[in-house]
C-alpha cells in the first residue's frame, strides 16, 4: 500500500523477473498520461513566475540605475567644489602676503604711501564722454505751415507749458 505512492505521470519500474506484481497492481489499469496538459501547465507556471520576477526586478533596477547616476553627478559636484576650495585657499594664502596686499591696494584703491605722489593719466584717444542727463531740451518750434496768426498762437501755447519741447531720453 505505502509502496504504491508515486507521482502522477511516472511509470512504475518493471517487476524483476520471476516476481509477480501484487494483486492491487494487476487489477488497476493505468490511465493514459496527460503529458501534454502537464507540460502546458508547467509552462504557464514558469511564464507567470518570470512575469512576477520581472515585475519585481524592473522597478528595483530602475531605481538602482537612477541612484548610480545621482551618485556620479554628486561625485562631479564634489570634485568641482574641491577645486573651488583649493583656489580659494590659494587666494587666502596670497592675501596673507603683505606685498600682495600692498599691490592690490595700489591697483584697486589707488592708495599711495606717505610722501609719494599719485598721477593719473587720461587717455586722449578715448574721446569726449557724454553723460546722458535723462532729458534733451529741444527748442519749441511752431509749425511753418500755419498762417502767421496760427504760428503766434502756437508760440503762446508753447511758452505757457514749461515742459514743452522736453523729450525723455532713454539712459
Amino acid at each position: 500500500m505505502g509502496a504504491d505512492r508515486r507521482r502522477p505521470g511516472t511509470r512504475r519500474a518493471p517487476a524483476p523477473a520471476g516476481r509477480r506484481p501484487s494483486s492491487a497492481a494487476r487489477s488497476r489499469t493505468v490511465p493514459p498520461e496527460p503529458r501534454q496538459a502537464t507540460a502546458w501547465v508547467r509552462g504557464a507556471i514558469l511564464a507567470s513566475m518570470l512575469v512576477m520576477l520581472a515585475v519585481t526586478i524592473v522597478p528595483t533596477a530602475r531605481s538602482v540605475i537612477r541612484q548610480r547616476s545621482q551618485i556620479s553627478a554628486l561625485h562631479e559636484s564634489i570634485a568641482v567644489q574641491q577645486d573651488d576650495v583649493v583656489q580659494r585657499q590659494a587666494e587666502l594664502a596670497r592675501w596673507k602676503d603683505p606685498a600682495y596686499v600692498e599691490q592690490q591696494a595700489r591697483e584697486r584703491l589707488k592708495f599711495v604711501r606717505p610722501g609719494e605722489r599719485s598721477y593719473s593719466v587720461i587717455d586722449p584717444s578715448a574721446g569726449k564722454v557724454t553723460v546722458p542727463s535723462g532729458a534733451t531740451i529741444a527748442a519749441p518750434q511752431s509749425s511753418s505751415t500755419r498762417p502767421w496768426y496760427g504760428q503766434i498762437w502756437q508760440s503762446v501755447q508753447l511758452a505757457d507749458r514749461p515742459t514743452a519741447g522736453m523729450e525723455p531720453v532713454a539712459p
